[in-house]
């Protein structure tokens, strides 16, 4: 088979290669997706993509593949983040992530690659099994590194075209190969945070992106103003940190995007605002859609599952009942399904 493999620099993908060759591969190619903001975001932080590519190259001379950069910064512009700077001007959370799975990684990229890669390795953690006609996706055993949810919006054509070499591993065992296998970055830190951000700070790509604006910080149940804040687009429900009120810890529990207010529950009343039910929207089945609706969710990324009951609605969208409520149910944010270890597909909140 003839293998493209997406390397970032870091250990996961770097593993994941090497496993691909243990696996008996021996046409390989490797591809460096270079996504970072353009360079006039530069002075918010260290873009590490040049950091990253020298790792990429090193441990492709290591392995004897051939390593090939692909930039798709204007594509990535406007396929991710002009949608992400959209959604939180209208007051939800994005899930950009997502979109960078969806709509780039495994999207953009394999139609630029054409069919003559019969296989499209990366780093995730989640496994692909093929299941008669039907591929499915599914939670790797390092729950805390599992990234199904952030690849919820695929669909067959693309799961059917990716193996995930470490997705059936525990990041300590991936990290115990990198070792064995000295490979040049066997002791490079995890990269944290949205990937298009690198070591920017998100609220300073906010502010770039939005400004500032001032507002209220109010206090729900008794409306008070507490404080003032420079944009509600800087807030997310359930959000705790970066609040800035002595006394707490506060919550942000709502937005009035038309006012430009935010407004925060103490800690003791906090899980007054949980809920239990929402809708969701642009539903995507993985596979086929699912006959049983007791279900279980994830309303974020995060290793908790929750049971759910699912009921159809009008125009494609589902009501989503959870039997625990929950405090920090974000519009625009995704909701992912699961039937225990599979993956079946998500939609976005309403």
């Amino acid at each position: 088979m003839k293998i493209a493999v997406l390397l970032s620099g870091g250990v996961d993908s770097s593993v994941a290669l090497r496993l691909a060759q243990q696996a008996g591969c021996r046409d390989l190619n490797a591809f460096y997706l270079k996504i970072w903001l353009e360079d006039e975001l530069a002075y918010l932080g260290s873009c590490p993509w040049e950091e990253d590519l020298a790792h990429a190259r090193a441990v492709c001379e290591q392995a004897g593949v051939p390593l090939e950069v692909l930039s798709l910064q204007t594509e990535y512009q406007d396929r991710v983040v002009a949608a992400a700077v959209d959604e939180l001007r209208a007051g939800r959370t994005p899930s950009p992530d997502i979109w960078c799975n969806q709509r780039i990684k495994f999207g953009l990229f394999c139609d630029k690659i054409g069919p003559g890669f019969d296989k499209v390795v990366s780093g995730h953690y989640a496994q692909v099994e093929d299941r008669g006609h039907v591929s499915l996706l599914k939670r790797s055993p390092d729950l805390v590194k599992d990234q199904t949810y952030f690849l919820c919006a695929l669909h067959q054509e693309q799961l059917r075209r990716l193996w995930f070499p470490v997705g059936h591993l525990r990041k300590g065992e991936v990290r115990r190969l990198a070792g064995e296998w000295n490979l040049p970055n066997c002791d490079r830190k995890d990269s944290q945070g949205i990937c298009f951000l690198g070591k920017i700070k998100y609220p300073e790509f906010v502010r770039y992106h939005l400004g500032e604006r001032i507002g209220e910080i109010v206090e729900l149940e008794t409306g008070r103003t507490l404080a003032e804040h420079r944009g509600f687009w800087f807030y997310t429900i359930g959000q705790r940190k970066r609040i800035g009120l002595a006394g707490g810890p506060w919550y942000v529990v709502k937005k009035d995007v038309a006012a430009n207010r935010v407004y925060v529950s103490h800690s003791d009343r906090f899980l007054d605002h949980a809920r239990r039910q929402f809708n969701v929207s642009s539903m995507n089945w993985i596979g086929v859609e699912p006959q049983r609706l007791q279900l279980q969710a994830k309303v974020r990324h995060g290793p908790r599952l929750t049971g759910c009951q699912l009921r159809p609605l009008d125009d494609g969208r589902w009501e989503v009942t959870l039997t625990e409520p929950d405090q920090g149910i974000a519009s625009g944010q995704s909701a992912v399904f699961y039937d225990e270890e599979v993956c079946l597909g998500g939609g976005v909140i309403e």
